[in-house]
């Protein structure tokens, strides 16, 4: 039996927020960072939580592990101890897990190997045994370069196709030691697999901000399939509002990109489908709803959109501390309730380092 834990201990919580907070994964010496992860149900009903733990250092470019915790219950209770899932394969660490359950009934776990300020690429393994084994990984990109799919984005379209969108960052020079070759100025692309992730390749169109951009360009994607069958993307920019496109032929041609609705810093934002076909969005709103501060990720914010993220008009305010840095959410669907997993850092302890665990029943989303 897996030693278990009720997650509410070393809690530092500004506002309790609606739901419950289960789970706090502090920084430690030896852990400096917990961050990024992504949730699947197993067929038993329990669920598997798999998240970076970084070892060497804090930073995006620090040693990290993917490590593993399984509630029994919902989401409620959580193993106390992690299971390693993948050690560190990169040159510098593996980290931004998606997990997915595909249509042939395998697991899906994608995430970056990163080698260098040079080549950072996504990548998937596959588990025919609820995830106590996986496959030999397979390269998404083969182009050489630095890419980024965030935690929480791949998915799998009604008919089969798959969809990983990613930011690529063109390099400034030659040194894979030395940051100040990268371009944060991302430009936004789409893999795609039709063979349930055995080979990929880009989709014809890529996307780049129509406007000067000063930092970001188009970061961070993220895509959602509509109960229409039309696909929406959406980015993090640096013009205080995230940037979308819609695609209605399954993700090979895109409508300009554009501002959206959903008014926020340099912050992901993150969207999954309800089971009444509305939308489920968690950013840092700063319509001016609610209390912000110009530049930092808080407050952090859950809507529903009935419209196909056109507008958000139910929000409720999940954490609102002045000094946290709320990022990186991870979103999935029970029956009766919705488990959030995302970096709930501040001042003290770094701004990603903290990740939360988050239960929302559904109905205080109405």
């Amino acid at each position: 039996m897996r030693p278990l834990l009720l997650g509410l201990a070393a809690l530092s919580l500004h506002a309790a927020g609606p739901g419950e907070v289960v789970l706090n994964l502090e920084p430690t010496a030896e852990h400096p960072r917990n961050s990024e992860g992504a949730f699947v149900t197993l067929r038993d009903g329990s669920v598997l939580f798999v998240h970076t733990q970084f070892y060497g250092g804090a930073s995006d470019h620090s040693a990290a592990r993917l490590v593993a915790r399984r509630s029994a219950d919902g989401g409620r209770i959580w193993d106390a101890s992690p299971r390693t899932v993948l050690e560190n394969e990169g040159g510098a660490n593996v980290m931004s897990v998606s997990l997915l359950r595909l249509q042939d009934g395998r697991l899906a776990l994608f995430y970056l190997l990163k080698n260098s300020w040079l080549d950072c690429r996504p990548h998937v393994r596959f588990s025919s045994d609820e995830a106590e084994s996986w496959s030999a990984p397979v390269r998404m990109a083969d182009a050489p370069g630095y890419f980024v799919l965030n935690n929480d984005r791949v998915i799998q379209l009604r008919g089969g196709r798959l969809l990983a969108p990613v930011a690529f960052h063109r390099s400034r020079g030659e040194n894979p030691d030395s940051n100040k070759i990268f371009d944060s100025r991302a430009i936004a692309l789409w893999l795609t697999s039709e063979d349930a992730g055995a080979t990929w390749s880009e989709t014809p169109q890529w996307q780049a901000l129509p406007v000067p951009a000063t930092r970001t360009g188009l970061q961070e994607p993220g895509i959602v399939e509509l109960v229409d069958g039309s696909l929406l993307s959406w980015f993090r920019t640096d013009q205080g509002v995230q940037y979308e496109c819609r695609s209605t032929d399954r993700g090979y041609q895109w409508t300009a990109v554009a501002p959206g609705p959903m008014h926020s810093p340099a912050s992901p934002a993150s969207l999954k489908l309800l089971p009444d076909g509305s939308l489920l969005g968690v950013w840092n709103d700063h319509s001016g709803e609610f209390a912000f501060e110009a530049g930092k990720r808080t407050p952090l914010v859950a809507a529903v959109s009935p419209d196909g993220g056109r507008t958000w008009p139910v929000k409720r305010l999940l954490e609102d501390d002045p000094d946290g840095w709320y990022c990186y959410t991870a979103i999935h669907l029970l029956e009766d309730a919705v488990l959030l997993a995302y970096c709930a850092g501040d001042s003290k302890v770094g701004g990603l380092n903290r990740l939360r665990l988050r239960r929302l029943p559904l109905d205080m989303l109405r």
